[in-house]
């Protein structure tokens, strides 16, 4: 059973594969890489980039884009080049392109200057967690802002199909998410022919293989900073349950990791902007605080739906 997500990649052949929150959001995006490569597609790698990019490289693509490859300065915090030494030790292109944290315009810029490098005709965002379908009316929005960045930018693009996929579903509870509301967007994008499915991944397949073992590299390589949303998918995936902690960044919090956080959540872009309640406030941004207070005062005034548990 072929979901409708895969439906639509079949007639695209250059694809971009972008975390949208930054941090380690595109190693989420790493199943959907060997997948797509396997596939035979011509798939590339970009993530919005809480490391000084500028530093890092002088290759610059747009406004607000640098390429990361093995020529790149490492720096304390910088999972984008620690992903770069894990493709080329795979044999893949060792090159991210990485994106400073702006304004909604100069990353559009930047998105733009890459389609036209790449030539992509396909745009997958990529949200390790679920805050990134949160619309502004909810009890609690989680660490939105960069998503809802990332997601404005890249659907402002012509010419290109653009995507939205979670992995992680749960995990940011612990940032605030209240996934009963998560659950009542994503029926409304099921309502909209928005929603495109969802898909596993699993343990033993080349997907899921890769992605354990890029968690477990860049967590040698980056141990003080080990990802609470990449470790908790990682431990569902070879079925943790339950309070299980693999960073101490949780110690004395309550977790619960389930296999639910393995399955990847797809849908279309344009439609979850249609739901974005401040898209209009944040869509022609020149900096990254315009973003955030923009939709700081969305939340302060929206009528909000209250916070409802999960009646399972």
């Amino acid at each position: 059973m072929q979901i409708p997500f895969f439906r639509a990649l079949e007639d695209s052949q250059r694809i971009l594969i972008a975390g949208c929150g930054g941090g380690f959001d595109i190693v989420s995006g790493l199943p959907l890489h060997v997948f797509l490569r396997n596939a035979g597609k011509n798939v590339f790698l970009a993530n919005l980039s809480f490391a000084r990019v500028d530093l890092a490289s002088r290759k610059k693509i747009g406004p607000a884009g640098r390429l990361v490859d093995l020529d790149s300065h490492m720096q304390g915090y910088f999972p984008e080049r620690h992903l770069v030494d894990w493709l080329a030790a795979r044999g893949c292109e060792p090159k991210v392109f990485a994106f400073e944290k702006t304004g909604v315009r100069p990353l559009r810029q930047s998105y733009e200057a890459l389609v036209t490098l790449l030539k992509v005709d396909t745009i997958i965002l990529v949200d390790g967690g679920t805050d990134s379908l949160m619309k502004g009316d909810e009890a609690a929005l989680g660490t939105i802002e960069e998503d809802a960045l990332s997601i404005a930018a890249v659907h402002q693009l012509e010419g290109v199909r653009k995507f939205l996929v979670c992995l992680g579903f749960g995990v940011d509870h612990y940032h605030g998410v209240c996934h009963h509301s998560f659950l009542e967007n994503t029926a409304e994008l099921i309502r909209s022919g928005g929603f495109l499915g969802c898909v596993s991944v699993s343990p033993g397949t080349p997907e899921g293989d890769a992605l354990l073992d890029a968690v477990d590299y860049l967590n040698e390589r980056q141990p003080n900073s080990k990802s609470i949303v990449a470790n908790s998918i990682t431990s569902a995936i070879r079925g943790g349950f339950g309070n299980r902690h693999d960073t101490e960044r949780t110690r004395g919090t309550e977790l619960f990791i389930n296999a639910l956080m393995a399955l990847y959540w797809c849908y279309d872009l344009a439609a979850v902007v249609r739901g974005m309640g401040f898209y209009e406030a944040i869509a022609g941004s020149e900096k990254f605080h315009e973003v955030e207070n923009a939709i700081r005062i969305h939340h302060a005034y929206a009528e909000k739906r209250d916070w409802k548990n999960l009646p399972l």
